[in-house]
């Protein structure tokens, strides 16, 4: 269902580029509205706060092969950046489970084939929280994918206990097995809705971190660096990206967003792009956002061959 809602989409909306986005109402919060007395300052950037980077590392949703999962890379780098806020930016970055959602959350989230920021929170947020990366590494694969090498691979994107957090204790011909593990590190989420509009954004990034939102990704495929500014553009989405903050460009005065991509560091600005406000490319239209409610610092310690850990 989701690759015929998929290729109808890209047909009505979108020539050149898959379209990754999958509206589904169902899952959208009503949009909320910041009122404060106070304004937002003409910079605000998570990742240089008083010289501290705030900000979790840049992803890549198309390797090992290609899949458009933008929507859960948004989505959970977003969310992955308001643990590190809330912890302060101490201790090692949480990373969290794409191949998670990929694997479990395909009815209400999405697939390879495209899904829902929003759908990924909802799922998260009923599923009871999401593992960290180390339980389950990113294959690009979802049930409903042949790319690649993901044909070959079906047995790991079932929603299994072993498919949600493993460990393998050594070759196989010496008698080794990955066996599903039942206690491990991850992050649940209090609450979950969507914001739009650029002074409602700013609000909601300034006082809780970085939300995940829709662009059209057209007209940046080949974006070599600087401000994009160009209105022209349709602001039908058809892509998840984050945004970390805001800056100001000297030369004319405008105002423009700090956007992390889910395409690797080489593309872009190290895997950023810096968008010009006044809702170009539809940026400023569909934003979802997450509350962390709860998050691993302190694990029940498992075996090397997670024997004491067996789901």
């Amino acid at each position: 269902m989701l690759k015929y809602l998929l290729i109808l989409s890209s047909i009505l909306f979108v020539s050149a580029r898959i379209n990754e986005y999958i509206y589904n109402q169902k899952y959208i919060q009503p949009s909320i509205e910041h009122h404060y007395l106070l304004g937002t300052p003409q910079e605000f950037n998570w990742n240089n706060i008083s010289g501290k980077s705030y900000i979790t590392r840049t992803l890549n949703q198309h390797i090992p092969q290609y899949c458009g999962s933008c929507w859960a890379h948004g989505a959970l780098s977003s969310l992955a950046d308001r643990v590190k806020i809330l912890r302060k930016a101490k201790g090692p970055d949480i990373d969290l489970s794409v191949q998670y959602i990929l694997n479990c959350g395909s009815r209400i989230a999405g697939s390879c084939y495209g899904g829902s920021h929003h759908g990924a929170y909802a799922f998260i947020k009923k599923s009871g929280g999401v593992p960290y990366t180390s339980c389950q590494t990113y294959l690009a694969c979802s049930s409903d994918s042949d790319e690649g090498f993901c044909g070959e691979v079906k047995d790991l994107t079932k929603c299994t206990a072993d498919n949600i957090c493993k460990t393998c204790s050594t070759f196989s011909e010496y008698g080794g097995e990955c066996l599903a593990i039942n206690s491990y590190p991850n992050v649940s989420i209090s609450d979950y809705g969507s914001v739009k509009g650029e002074s409602n954004m700013k609000m909601e990034i300034m006082k809780n971190g970085p939300i995940a939102c829709g662009i059209n990704a057209e007209p940046i495929l080949d974006y070599q660096g600087g401000i994009f500014d160009d209105d022209s553009h349709s602001h039908q989405i058809n892509h998840i990206i984050s945004v970390i903050g805001w800056g100001l460009n000297p030369d004319t005065n405008k105002q423009y967003w700090i956007v992390r991509n889910s395409w690797g560091e080489y593309w872009g600005e190290l895997g950023y792009i810096r968008v010009t406000m006044g809702n170009q490319l539809g940026l400023e239209n569909d934003c979802a956002w997450a509350t962390p409610k709860s998050w691993t610092e302190i694990n029940k310690p498992c075996n090397e061959d997670g024997s004491n850990c067996l789901a």
